[in-house]
């Protein structure tokens, strides 16, 4: 089946926090927003169907996951990541960023050191300030047009406060996908200083061609009774509202001191559809998500031809995953006021200023490109219309 990604989508009205929030959070309601990470394109028919038929029986009282919700992630994992997980090690979270919290206060005390790496995730920052731990830097370094983790500074860092490190795996904003020679050489850090791993993944399954997302879990051993992995379906099949996640952790003491937090907080029972959604998604998303990977490929291109040929001055740093790309404007001289200034009043653009990110986002702004290619181009046409403007006003 084809499916058709160059649909625009009404979105308004809708509680859409990507759209109905534009005048409150950007002062104008006509910008084009390309900042939340979710797509605008329709929920694939087959999660609607799944959807659509589990409403026919019209109570919606207490439920569980069924085997066949373990089942469709066993099955996904292994199809496309080739990790062979077991149902034994698989628990429930209503989202990545719930379970970031709750590993965090389940796993460390107030005082612990956690380390992210910076530009990154900007929930990562406060999922671990707002119990009271402290937050470690270990900033990315930009080389040759990619970015890469900087081990001897990471190694500097360490000591005995430190209990955990948060893995942005395909890395947010900069698209990297990390190689396997990355993934050991921190994995061998961690494990020599006893550090627990919390590898976000939620967006694995966005990889563009020449890239393989590796499933940190998946490449040690010893890393396994270390680490914990998130993932989900949203990202991947757009469906962040229906509140469903998981987190998969090979050492049972680990997952049972997690499932006491998520049972502590009663919140594991989850949600009905967000449940028929996941299992839609992965038994029957593979045609859809491949389709979706390659629009997407496609959408990225038409962005880096169109900057390099008439705004050379915004430099693209070229994912190698997700559909967010990462922009260097630190040629345009502005500071970040002026800049997320330019973007809003000027162009009417609603993008991610690169400072939420951390101050090594400073001069960036992350774009979403998950959209039809017309809303992309338009959006496009806004930003180089808008400098060329700025450029006539000095």
């Amino acid at each position: 089946m084809q499916y058709n990604f160059d649909e625009i989508i009404n979105r308004e009205g809708t509680a859409c926090y990507k759209y109905d929030l534009r005048k409150k959070i950007f002062g104008r309601d006509d910008i084009i927003p390309m900042w939340v990470a979710d797509m605008d394109f329709n929920t694939p028919p087959f999660i609607i169907d799944a959807i659509r038929k589990r409403l026919e029986h019209e109570v919606f009282g207490y439920s569980f996951r069924p085997d066949s919700f373990y089942e469709a992630i066993i099955n996904w994992l292994k199809h496309r990541h080739n990790w062979p997980v077991k149902k034994e090690w698989i628990s429930f979270s209503p989202g990545v960023v719930p379970a970031l919290n709750m590993i965090i206060m389940a796993f460390t005390q107030p005082g612990d050191k956690v380390i992210v790496q910076p530009p990154v995730y900007f929930p990562f920052y406060s999922a671990v300030t707002n119990h009271n731990r402290l937050l470690v830097r270990n900033p990315l370094v930009l080389n040759n047009e990619r970015y890469e983790m900087d081990y001897e500074d990471l190694e500097r860092k360490i000591d005995k406060r430190v209990k955990m490190l948060i893995l942005c795996s395909p890395h947010n904003p900069t698209g990297n996908v990390w190689k396997k020679d990355e993934l050991e050489k921190l994995i061998e850090i961690c494990i020599k200083n006893n550090i627990l791993i919390l590898s976000d993944e939620i967006h694995s399954d966005i990889i563009f061609s020449g890239n393989k997302h590796l499933p940190a879990a998946g490449l040690s051993d010893k890393i396994t009774q270390q680490i914990i992995t998130l993932m989900a379906p949203s990202k991947t099949f757009n469906i962040a509202g229906l509140s469903t996640s998981f987190v998969i952790c090979q050492n049972p003491a680990l997952l049972k001191k997690y499932n006491n937090m998520l049972d502590a907080l009663h919140i594991a029972q989850g949600n009905i559809f967000g449940n028929v959604a996941l299992e839609a998604a992965y038994n029957h998303g593979n045609e859809w998500l491949d389709q979706l990977i390659q629009y997407l490929q496609d959408n990225l291109n038409f962005a880096i031809h169109y900057l390099v040929k008439k705004i050379p001055g915004i430099h693209p740093i070229k994912p190698e995953a997700t559909y967010l790309l990462w922009l260097d404007c630190r040629k345009q001289g502005m500071n970040d006021k002026e800049l997320n200034d330019l973007l809003s009043r000027k162009a009417g653009l609603g993008l991610s200023a690169g400072s939420l990110f951390g101050p090594e986002g400073q001069g960036f702004v992350r774009m979403n490109i998950g959209c039809p290619r017309f809303t992309l181009h338009q959006a496009l046409d806004r930003l180089y219309n808008a400098l060329m403007r700025n450029r006539k006003s000095f």
